[in-house]
């Protein structure tokens, strides 16, 4: 499969260009607004063509696309890949607002295209095995879960992200939508309404740095979620707990397949054990596999639209101050 890289992107560097060409793909151009970035990230990283220009990129012989701009760019990105009838792989979250990544999500599937959403944790090992438990019964009926996802932003990452809120920056749309995405996982079903507040304490300007909501499900069950930029020493986690048992896992909200897996029973406590498979490697094979027809990517682009709505409705309801439902855009 042939590639082109729409954002000549930290996460392209560190992670998904290996995991293309560890399937077998072949990276032929990426994408950047300045001509000698283009140049010089593509002679860097062994790439044959850097392009400043979308159409060019479009027009040249790649199959799919992985846009990793940033986030007030991927709807007409998405789409211009789209109508050149190529498959799309877009970072979260998809777009600036849950009507455009409906509208891109619908344009793909209208064209007969692959579109996945590059939400990584749901390929680690370790959720892979938190899902297996829950949906073996392991833990009975769920009752509640906690995410514990509040981290320090290193400074290579922050620019745009603690400080431009008109390129999607803050942690809402940075952090939130891939909680949303683990939560829907592992219980398989769609955050009904949610309550939030957010701050800014210090890293942040113009934009918020850290969240806490709580969401309800339509189960009955609710989830207390907990996102931030500027904690050092917090440790990420997830908690899920039900009638027969809870499972406790730490540092397994992360990029690498690390952190412990804990089920707690009348039995015990039990070490779950999970396999330690690149996130990445993983999450491009299905998409590969997907371009061919063969089975779904790993977060597809419904996946992609729920998991802003989720962020979307945290957002308005830290804004406001009121139970907020969660809208889905019809989707």
């Amino acid at each position: 499969m042939r590639w082109g890289l729409i954002g000549a992107s930290n996460i392209a560097a560190a992670h998904m260009m290996a995991a293309i060409r560890a399937n077998g793909g072949e990276i032929v151009s990426v994408l950047s607004a300045s001509p000698e970035r283009a140049r010089t990230y593509a002679d860097e990283h062994g790439i044959p063509e850097g392009h400043s220009d979308l159409d060019a990129l479009l027009a040249g012989d790649i199959d799919a696309v992985y846009i990793s701009t940033t986030n007030e760019k991927h709807f007409a990105q998405a789409m211009a890949a789209i109508a050149a009838g190529k498959h799309v792989l877009c970072e979260k979250p998809l777009a600036m607002n849950v009507a455009d990544a409906v509208t891109m999500v619908r344009a793909a599937a209208d064209a007969g295209l692959a579109f996945g959403t590059n939400h990584h944790l749901r390929n680690a090992g370790s959720h892979i095995a938190i899902r297996d438990l829950i949906a073996s019964g392991r833990i009975g009926d769920v009752l509640s879960a906690r995410v514990m996802h509040a981290v320090y932003l290193p400074p290579h990452l922050q620019g745009w992200r603690i400080d431009n809120p008109a390129a999607g920056g803050g942690v809402i749309p940075d952090i939130v939508v891939h909680d949303a995405d683990t939560v829907r996982f592992h219980l398989g079903e769609d955050p009904a309404e949610v309550v939030a507040m957010q701050t800014t304490s210090g890293m942040g300007q113009g934009v918020e740095d850290g969240v806490m909501s709580v969401w309800q499900m339509p189960s009955g069950a609710t989830v207390m979620a907990h996102e931030a930029f500027t904690h050092r020493f917090a440790g990420t986690g997830l908690e899920i707990h039900g009638t027969k048992g809870s499972i406790r896992a730490r540092g397994v909200m992360t990029q690498r397949p690390v952190g412990e897996v804990i089920l707690t029973t009348e039995a015990g406590e039990e070490a779950i054990g999970f396999s330690d498979h690149n996130l990445y490697i993983r999450s491009i094979g299905l998409f590969v596999e997907a371009c061919a027809g063969k089975g779904r990517p790993a977060a597809d682009g419904v996946d992609g639209v729920k998991s802003l709505a989720v962020a979307a409705a945290v957002a308005e309801a830290a804004r406001t101050g009121q139970r907020t439902a969660v809208d889905y855009g019809g989707i």
